[in-house]
């Protein structure tokens, strides 16, 4: 990491006038320029963390300011931080810059204030990728997705799953010193154990990702559940579909898909063949297997279940619970999930609604796009060396290689936190931020 010793100051607002505009200082000198720019009515102004009201003088004149104090390390920075909100007057605020460039503040370059956040702990990389995505989000969706890296999503998950692998890889070279006999050695079969835990931990991870920003393509919505809940009847209301409706088990077996406009947004909507026990064989057989990988592969499932009937008590993770045949329920349908009547139309609006606010709609576009492509691929390799290390471990082999393989996967982790990033890639990422941020 870099040293930080010199004070930087930038506007942190937009350009243009306004009632209020800030000027960001973060150095080593930000409280002391702040009290040799500014003239305060208390006399102990800025010594500590607080908003003290006061006047600015330019060089020239002067003007009304809120010098808000933020002394490190409990700062964005980690550094002492002085914020100036003055009159949003572009000629004033631009004075008020040259004073205190003047007096020994360096401008900032774009995105240093979070590069140094970064630099000095406050912060991981995929924190501050979230701040630069939420600064350059044009949509709610994409502020949402943005708002789930700067509050630690995706750190979260990497910092267990961190802690998990590098157990493992501890373990694993312990047992490098030790025999089959001794007490120190940990057998293979709790090494791929433990493995397959920690693996399926990084397939999460991946999956948070990957639905957290979309790399391209509609979103994709699957209809499940046991035969003749409704599925059908549904998949051609929300679609304007013919799907072939009846009251025989197992009418539908292969996978239809059409459009299906949610909130503005084209995605596609799968039905699926029915699960049932009683259909483990031939043709049922294989149609279940293929509802499966549809199942696994959705964006979103829609589990339908027949009003009439209890709900189930647990749902997996990104599933949506949807009470069909309502009009046939005896009086009000209660308890989870959404309930709909494909014949009437009834709760199909607020179905759209759910299922906007489960998916988030994000197709993932420029900044958002990029850092979550980064993020799979960096994901993807991490899993791939788990895979080659659990191969190695299942048939027997050198343990000095599968401590090699467990440490090439942490630092593929590590480069998503920015722990082992080259200099390079984090110049170029902080160079897409805005001066100010």
């Amino acid at each position: 990491m870099r040293a930080s010793v010199s004070t930087i100051a930038a506007i942190a607002t937009p350009p243009g006038g306004g009632r209020r505009a800030v000027i960001r200082l973060s150095g080593p000198r930000a409280l002391e320029l702040g009290r040799e720019t500014c003239r305060f009515a208390a006399e102990n102004a800025l010594s500590r963390r607080g908003a003290w009201r006061g006047r600015f003088h330019d060089g020239v004149g002067e003007q009304p300011v809120l010098a808000l104090a933020m002394p490190g390390p409990r700062s964005f920075t980690g550094e002492d931080v002085l914020e100036l909100h003055l009159v949003g007057s572009p000629p004033l605020v631009a004075a008020a810059l040259a004073r205190l460039v003047a007096l020994g503040a360096e401008l900032a370059r774009p995105g240093e204030f979070t590069r140094r956040a970064f630099e000095s702990g406050r912060i991981d990389l995929s924190r501050a990728e979230g701040v630069l995505a939420l600064v350059e989000a044009e949509s709610d969706s994409e502020r949402r997705a943005a708002a789930e890296l700067c509050f630690g999503g995706l750190g979260k998950r990497l910092e267990a799953l961190r802690e998990s692998l590098l157990d493992l890889r501890v373990l694993c070279e312990a047992s490098l010193d030790f025999d089959e006999a001794d007490t120190g050695h940990v057998p293979l079969e709790e090494l791929v154990e433990r493995g397959e835990r920690v693996r399926a931990a990084l397939e999460e991870a991946l999956g948070w990702e990957r639905r957290r920003t979309r790399r391209g393509g509609a979103p994709r919505i699957v209809l499940a559940g046991a035969p003749n809940a409704g599925k059908s009847t549904l998949f051609n209301a929300l679609t304007g579909s013919r799907a072939i409706v009846s009251d025989v088990a197992g009418t539908t077996r292969d996978a239809l898909v059409a459009p299906w406009v949610v909130a503005g947004v084209p995605c596609e909507l799968v039905d699926t063949a029915g699960l049932s026990a009683d259909f483990a064989s031939g043709p049922d057989g294989h149609a279940q297997r293929f509802a499966k990988a549809e199942h696994e592969a959705a964006d979103l499932v829609l589990r339908v279940c027949d009003a009439r009937e209890a709900p189930p008590e647990h749902l997996p993770p990104r599933e949506l619970l949807v009470r069909a045949r309502c009009d046939l329920a005896q009086g009000p349908v209660g308890g989870p999930g959404v309930a709909v009547s494909a014949v009437t139309g009834s709760g199909l609006a607020e179905l759209e609604r759910a299922v906007a606010q489960a998916l988030w709609l994000q197709p993932a576009s420029g900044v958002a796009r990029e850092l979550g492509e980064r993020h799979v691929a960096a994901l993807e390799h991490a899993r791939e060396r788990l895979d080659e290390a659990l191969a190695l471990a299942r048939a027997r082999g050198p343990l000095d290689l599968v401590a090699e393989a467990l440490r090439a996967a942490l630092e593929r982790l590590d480069e998503i936190e920015g722990h082992a990033s080259p200099e390079d890639l984090l110049d170029r990422i902080f160079a897409r931020f805005c001066i100010g941020k």
